[in-house]
């Protein structure tokens, strides 16, 4: 016969380690290990499970790895999770099912690195972004789960000793429990109960030091593959801020903010991005950008006093458009006086500049000209329409840096145009940018017909609130004939209207009718070098 408080006193710490029954059982069930190296909540899994759900890359992805590796899919959330949280938490080690260890090391690689900081700049709380920065590191997270082979081998070996830990811990429990039910009322237990409950404890005793063994050697694996795991992570890392930041330039390019795409599902932000990937948007892309930066540049160099195209030296009182002689001459005391009492007359060496004397207030309307020749390259493989429409998307940013509307007219034949209003205020629908931008009729060449929808479009605003001022730049490779009596219409509509037409020949020389049309026309015969137009932004 033994006493059931000393049985009870050399069980009592295994009680409660494996499933166990009563509130020591029930508070370690509570406490277990889990799967994820990452804390999440609610809501950080539900962002990765809409995510996982739209995203069919990211079910390829997951559906490879998990061919060669076990636990992969835990790893991708994980690896989503420090990418998307605002404050990214990862859990102690041991607070993380040993099988996962492998993962967890990886993680804590990924979140030691610098480059991980930079890269959270453009994910941070943005699921869709989040995603991409998990496929960019899919080549890096298949060489760390490689090389994390066998630390993998021994956390699952670790995992199987301590799940046989636990029940034979559980089995303390069973066989204490049933001694209790056989116990006198002195606490006096049959030695056959007592044997079993010894028996038992044994087992545990053996069972954990075997468990604890595995687990060291698990934890030594994962230490030992920590360096180059992190190297591994940080070349995955670098190509995965290189990708989410060449995304984020292409959809600035066009236009398209964050407050845009935060407004987006994660399906319609994908497409959005694989159609401007695609090969026809992606020629544009470049171009766009190289505009809006050059549009961006001259707002901000842009001077109240000094517009226009300089066309030669003229005397007068302008300190703004001194040339560099007169400059210079300030430098030398000798000359100040001189200097001082020409200033006075008005009689300094200052640039004359032409014709654009003051920024339109009316519409801006970009005429493109769609004929088939436009679509022929230029040096450098830009074609002439891709140029074209370029030029017209960074001149709708300058209208809208202006409040002003922008029209765009893609024409060819006298009855082809196709009319694309962007309405100063309103938000810029993307559809309607890629829609005028892929839009290619082909065809031949008519000014006529495009520009008299054009001073009707001015005249429509001038009839409402008496708008004038508008600025139309008609960009063409081509050139027609137009009447007399349509130009002695257009003539006076000019007059009335009070607007400027910027004639551009694209890739060709100024024909005699865009001259005769334009108050300032200009031959672009190299499409690489978009500084060509930098007077253009300062004027409009």
């Amino acid at each position: 016969m033994g006493r059931l408080s000393d049985l009870a006193g050399r069980a009592k710490r295994f009680l409660g380690i494996g499933g166990g029954t009563g509130p020591a059982g029930a508070a370690a069930v509570a406490e277990a290990p889990g799967p994820s190296a990452m804390a999440a909540d609610r809501f950080d899994v539900m962002a990765w499970n809409e995510v996982s759900a739209q995203s069919r890359r990211l079910r390829t992805l997951a559906d490879e790895l998990a061919q060669e590796f076990d636990y992969s899919a835990d790893l991708l959330r994980d690896v989503f999770l420090s990418a998307y949280q605002i404050e990214p938490r990862l859990r102690d080690r041991e607070q993380v099912l040993p099988s996962r260890w492998p993962n967890h090391q990886i993680i804590s690689a990924m979140l030691s690195s610098p480059e991980t900081e930079e890269l959270r700049r453009d994910t941070a709380g943005d699921p869709y972004a989040s995603a991409l920065a998990v496929l960019s590191l899919s080549a890096a997270l298949r060489e760390a789960l490689q090389k994390a082979k066998d630390a993998e081998q021994k956390a699952e070996e670790a995992e199987a000793r301590r799940e046989q830990a636990e029940q034979a811990a559980d089995a303390v429990g069973v066989a204490l429990a049933a001694a209790a039910g056989q116990a006198d009322a002195d606490g006096e237990v049959p030695a056959e109960a007592e044997s079993l409950v010894m028996a038992a404890i044994g087992e545990a005793e053996a069972a954990g030091q075997a468990a604890g063994q595995a687990e060291a050697e698990a934890r030594e694996a994962c230490d030992d593959a920590a360096a180059p795991l992190r190297q591994a992570v940080r070349r995955g890392l670098s190509q995965a801020i290189a990708d989410v930041e060449e995304e984020a330039q292409i959809m600035a390019a066009w236009g398209v903010g964050p407050g845009d795409l935060e407004r987006m599902d994660y399906a319609a932000r994908a497409e959005l991005a694989e159609r401007l990937a695609g090969d026809r948007l992606s020629r544009f892309t470049e171009m766009i950008g190289r505009f809006r930066n050059l549009a961006a540049g001259e707002r901000a160099r842009r001077m109240e006093n000094v517009r226009g195209e300089i066309v030669g030296i003229t005397l007068g009182d302008d300190l703004s458009a001194l040339i560099p002689s007169e400059l210079a001459a300030l430098a030398i005391p000798a000359l100040r006086a001189d200097f001082a009492a020409r200033y006075a007359e008005g009689r300094l060496m200052v640039y004359d500049t032409r014709g654009e004397d003051d920024a339109g207030m009316g519409a801006v309307i970009a005429l493109i000209d769609c004929s088939t020749s436009m679509n022929r390259a230029g040096p450098g493989g830009v074609t002439r329409e891709v140029w074209a429409k370029a030029l017209a998307l960074a001149l709708l940013q300058q209208a809208r840096a202006g409040d002003r509307d922008f029209v765009g007219i893609l024409f060819s034949w006298a009855r082809n145009q196709r009319v694309y209003r962007f309405p100063a205020g309103r938000p810029i629908r993307v559809e309607d940018l890629l829609d005028f931008v892929e839009t290619f009729d082909g065809g031949g060449t008519d000014f006529a017909a495009p520009l008299t929808l054009a001073t009707g479009i001015l005249a429509e605003s001038y009839a409402a609130d008496g708008t004038q001022r508008g600025d139309i730049v008609l960009v063409t490779d081509g050139e027609c004939d137009v009447t007399e009596d349509w130009m002695r219409a257009w003539n006076q509509d000019r007059e009335r209207l009070g607007f400027r037409l910027f004639g551009v020949a694209v890739d060709t020389g100024v024909g005699r009718v865009l001259d005769a049309l334009s108050d300032n026309a200009r031959a672009v015969t190299d499409l690489a070098d978009v500084g060509q137009m930098a007077d253009l932004f300062r004027i409009i």
